[in-house]
């Protein structure tokens, strides 16, 4: 689900079934994928320099082959990571 919580838990805040919630979020990522919606409020950055990789990732082999075609990352997706202390603020979470 896209709150991160179960579908149960979803179905108990808003007191609805496991059966409906599914069901609705399933029209709705339909809805969203859909052509004209998609179309319309979808921009995936092509040109821009955030699709630049890291010449450190793109010359690994070992982190390549998972990153070679990734176009961005979804909002508000974390990524655990254990970076030096001197280096910890740039690593930071920020909303």
């Amino acid at each position: 689900c896209v709150t991160g919580l179960p579908t149960r838990h979803v179905g108990e805040r808003f007191q609805r079934s496991n059966d409906t919630v599914s069901r609705y979020f399933r029209k709705m990522v339909a809805i969203f994928a859909s052509e004209p919606f998609y179309s319309k409020y979808i921009s995936l950055p092509f040109t821009s320099s955030a699709t630049t990789v890291h010449p450190y990732i793109r010359e690994s082999s070992r982190f390549w082959p998972y990153f070679k075609d990734v176009i961005g990352a979804i909002d508000g997706s974390h990524i655990p990571a254990a970076p030096p202390l001197r280096d910890r603020a740039a690593y930071r979470n920020r909303k």
